[in-house]
Formats: C-alpha cells, structure tokens, sequence
C-alpha cells in the first residue's frame, strides 16, 4: 500500500491565505466600500466643482481622490481583520497546527493582502480619476494621465492605502483583537500624529513629515507638497513603517503563545 508524502510549501500557505481571504464577507464588503466611495465622491467633487470656488489651489488629484479617505479606513479594518480576525473566531489555532512554524503565515497574510489591496485601489483611482474629469472639463482642475505627476500620484494613491492597510495588519497581528487593532490604528496613525503636532518643537513638525498620515498625501499629490519629503522618500518611508509593524508583529508571533 502506498502512502503520499505531504510537504508543506510557501506557496500551499499563499493559497490557503488567498482562499481565506476571498471566501469571507467582510473582504468584499471593504474592498466595495472602499472602491464605491472612492468613485461616489469623486463624482460629486467633479459635478459640483465650479472655477473659483475655493478650492482651485488644492492638488488635482487630491481633490479627485478625497474619498480614498474612507477607502483608508476601510482598507485598514480589513488588514486587521485578515489577522486578529482569526484570533477572535478561533481559526488561528488550526492555522498554527497546519503551518507550526508561524512566520509563513504572516508573511503570506501581508501578500496575498498586498495584491489585493493594491490591484483594486489601483482600478478604483484609474476609474476615478477620467470620470471625475469628465465634470472637470473647461475648470481650473482640468488634467489628464499625461500631465505631470498625474499617474505617479495615482499610482502613490494605491500604493499608500496599501501600506497603511499593511501596518493596520500588522497592529491586528500584535494586539490579537479586533477592537484593540482598530483602536491602535485610528489612534495612532490617524490621531495621535495630530496631537504631537500640537507641541512647538521644529524638531517635532520635522519628524511628523514622516508618519504615514503625512506621507501618504505625498504619495497621492500630483505637485510637489510644500515643506514635505520627496515623493521617493515619503514611499520609502512608509514601507519601513510597515516593514517595522510586520517585524514586530513577526517577533511576538514567535515568542507567544497561540
């Protein structure tokens, strides 16, 4: 009688990540959110956009994107959803026994995530941004994918919810709770840059140019922002802080138990 010899691989895990991710409600719903806001209110900034109303020297783009906004916060509970959620349904147990040495698993997670989260925010700005155009014909917030900076911001768009979602997954694999993640998340990349900006140190200003609220807008302006880093260096340092919340996450995911 012959037997067949299983072998765990990497990409048996990313499947088995990728099947997770696509066969749960919750990835939908936040990936259609996200997208549909994103459009909804791109369209009605275009249809209600008149030349001098007040709004002629925001960016291009910005002002296109503004509902990438929402798709932020939806981006970032589904990334803390992809792993605290399996802490709080119990399912990380049988992920652990199936993948016992552990970092497969959240190096996975943060892929198949990866893909998803930029490939759908990345359509969602291509669609936007030639429909919200569509009203901005013969307005002083007329472009088009040839201008300047146009597609690298909105491409920097995806690639900047993307990322924040990335962290998002991180804090979800540190604090194994869905409510805490999303506490961690909105308190800390979203509040609490804006808090520490209140204190009248340069120092301080200097160092907040860098968090991933303020390189993100980097990323998703067409103009260069004034005072603010490079579009290079705001990417660069956004993967780091992802790169620095997965790493941490990894460390603990080691050390703890289940």
């Amino acid at each position: 009688m012959s037997t067949t010899a299983y072998r765990l691989t990497t990409p048996g895990v990313l499947r088995s990540e990728w099947h997770k991710l696509w066969t749960v409600r919750s990835t939908w719903a936040a990936l259609l959110s996200a997208s549909l806001l994103t459009l909804g209110v791109g369209l009605v900034m275009g249809a209600t956009y008149e030349t001098g109303g007040g709004d002629g020297d925001v960016d291009t783009v910005v002002l296109t994107l503004i509902g990438i906004q929402f798709a932020q916060v939806a981006f970032g509970v589904l990334g803390i959803l992809v792993t605290a959620g399996e802490h709080a349904n119990g399912m990380i147990r049988a992920t652990m026994t199936t993948v016992p040495r552990r970092l497969p698993v959240l190096w996975s997670k943060a892929a198949v995530f990866t893909v998803a989260a930029f490939a759908v925010s990345l359509v969602t700005a291509l669609v936007t941004f030639p429909a919200a155009q569509v009203f901005f014909a013969g307005t002083d917030q007329e472009a088009s994918f040839g201008d300047p900076g146009v597609l690298r911001a909105l491409v920097g768009s995806s690639a900047a919810v993307t990322l924040l979602g990335l962290i998002a997954l991180g804090l979800g694999a540190l604090c194994r709770s869905v409510p805490g993640a999303n506490g961690a998340f909105i308190g800390g990349v979203m509040i609490l840059p804006e808090v520490i900006g209140m204190l009248p140190y340069d120092i301080v200003h200097d160092a907040l140019q860098y968090f991933p609220d303020k390189t993100a807008v980097v990323l998703m302006s067409a103009d260069p922002v004034p005072g603010a880093p490079s579009p290079g260096a705001a990417l660069l340092a956004m993967v780091l802080w992802a790169a620095a919340t997965l790493a941490a996450a990894a460390l603990l995911l080691r050390r703890r138990d289940v």
